[in-house]
């Protein structure tokens, strides 16, 4: 990260309005980076742009490199050429507050079947210079993924470990087999990501010309239904028919009584160690390709990770085991030359956590929510704040500012309004006002806090599998009002 004093908002592109159900990448995400910029913000933070599996969520997504192609805009498919007027006016009614997932999913995978048809058929023919380009420089990713989500189609959305067994362990002639059998679909997928990553670039592109900077996210383990572990199975933790044996997770903390069993499969590092770091160095870089600046999630579980027994019912028993540490962050260093990766530095944080963060001059997250749970000494209270840090009035995983003061308890309220010097009802801007005035070098608030919204818009509620990622946003709500309160507290801040 810069050092130079900047703010920026919280909001995925899945949040984004519209009327085709979820967020786009089309005119209403080139209007919000124009907002951004008339409010005075540096910065758009993300969440992960991958494309979602069961649950929805982003940090489980089939892919670490892939993009989610739900956000491909169907205006813009409309402006190519790949699509025609009546495909757009058979929308179904989309709730406008909330992602019905079932329903978009359903309408623009057909959508997007039929954008690859007309391809196929010869409409767009500009684009095909462009189409082929593509999947040469990202082969190394993209012929896997495409296979492997062709094949999970072809097998009714079952796992990988679910299908036949010379699949299952990757042989070459069943694979060979497959390409042939499966050519179109698997054309099909190289096709959906081509068209993401073309309406993801144009995007950026602007935000670039518009003086925003992107905060992306990598999350530190990725799903076990996956093109990643699929493809590179020696570097997890799996028995002989591909079920991990260990799985991710964090012990109990702030957020669950039991732990938060994730369930992730763990690297076996040594194998990561041997080859140099050389799937991790893809990783980020193919990430940085995309964004401008990476939130590294969960990163005392580089230093060391609670590792939980396969099948377990709880992330209560568990043990921790020790991580790359300064040996993966010097492969990066060495390979890419810089680190522009926040630090997400949260929960049971140990000594060597802040060694291995400070070593590698990687800013820290200071969360505004928690720092009335003590004393004068928390942590997370503005003046105890050094300048390398991001702090949030709250993240993906809090409840709303306004939420979390109306359901806090009354010595942190009584709290918070001492510090704050608030009345409590205007809790969610006085907590932005002295997050934006701190010390740290970079503030960041969610949109939801912007708005000064309660609890129904919160965006996620950790260790609930169901219900989370679906707020959005109504276009009406982005005032020049609003625009005008936060362009006067970088004027008066210094951001």
């Amino acid at each position: 990260m810069a050092s130079a004093r900047a703010s920026g908002i919280l909001l995925h592109p899945t949040s984004l309005p519209g009327r085709f159900g979820i967020g786009d990448l089309g005119r209403e995400a080139f209007r919000w980076v124009d907002f951004l910029a008339a409010a005075g913000q540096k910065l758009w933070q993300v969440l992960p742009l991958g494309p979602t599996g069961y649950g929805d969520s982003p940090y489980q997504s089939f892919s670490s490199f892939a993009g989610n192609f739900y956000l491909v805009s169907p205006e813009l498919l409309l402006e190519d050429g790949l699509l025609e007027p009546a495909d757009l006016g058979s929308a179904p009614a989309f709730p406008v507050d909330r992602v019905d997932f079932g329903a978009v999913i359903e309408w623009k995978l057909a959508l997007l079947a039929r954008s690859h048809a007309r391809f196929e058929a010869g409409a767009a023919p500009a684009l095909r210079e462009d189409y082929e380009a593509f999947r040469s420089a990202q082969a190394g990713w993209l012929e896997d993924f495409a296979l492997f989500k062709a094949l999970k189609e072809a097998h009714g959305g079952a796992t990988w470990t679910a299908w036949e067994p010379a699949l299952v362990s990757r042989e070459p002639a069943a694979l060979a087999e497959a390409r042939e059998r499966l050519a179109r679909a698997v054309d099909s997928q190289r096709f959906r990501q081509f068209l993401f990553f073309r309406q993801w670039e144009a995007l950026r592109a602007h935000a670039r010309e518009a003086g925003v900077r992107i905060i992306g996210d990598i999350p530190i383990f990725v799903a076990h239904d996956s093109a990643d572990v699929w493809a590179d199975p020696g570097l997890f933790h799996l028995d002989a028919r591909g079920q991990p044996t260990v799985v991710a997770g964090v012990p109990p903390d702030y957020f669950s009584r039991t732990g938060q069993l994730w369930g992730n499969p763990l690297y076996r590092w040594e194998a990561h160690r041997a080859s140099g770091f050389a799937w991790w160095i893809r990783r980020v870089r193919a990430t940085l390709k995309m964004v401008d600046v990476v939130r590294l999630d969960h990163f005392r579980g580089f230093e060391g990770y609670w590792e939980v027994p396969a099948g377990a019912p709880t992330a209560e028993k568990g043990r921790w085991v020790k991580g790359p540490g300064a040996a993966l962050f010097a492969a990066l260093l060495g390979d890419i030359g810089g680190l522009p990766i926040i630090a997400e530095d949260l929960g049971f944080v140990t000594p060597e956590v802040l060694a291995l963060r400070d070593d590698f001059e990687l800013p820290g997250m200071r969360i505004l929510q928690f720092a009335f749970e003590k004393d004068a000494k928390h942590p997370f209270l503005p003046h105890n704040f050094p300048r390398a840090c991001v702090v949030y009035t709250g993240t993906h995983d809090n409840d709303t500012a306004r939420g979390w003061y109306q359901h806090a308890t009354e010595g942190e309220r009584h709290r918070a309004r001492r510090y704050l010097g608030s009345d409590g009802r205007a809790f969610a801007w006085d907590l932005i006002r002295t997050g934006c005035a701190s010390v740290a070098d970079t503030f960041i608030a969610p949109l939801q806090d912007v708005l000064d919204l309660g609890s129904e818009a919160r965006m996620n509620h950790p260790g609930q599998a169901n219900g989370n990622w679906g707020w959005r946003l109504r276009s009406a709500q982005l005032t020049d009002e609003v625009a005008a309160n936060l362009r006067e507290l970088v004027e008066t801040y210094g951001r």
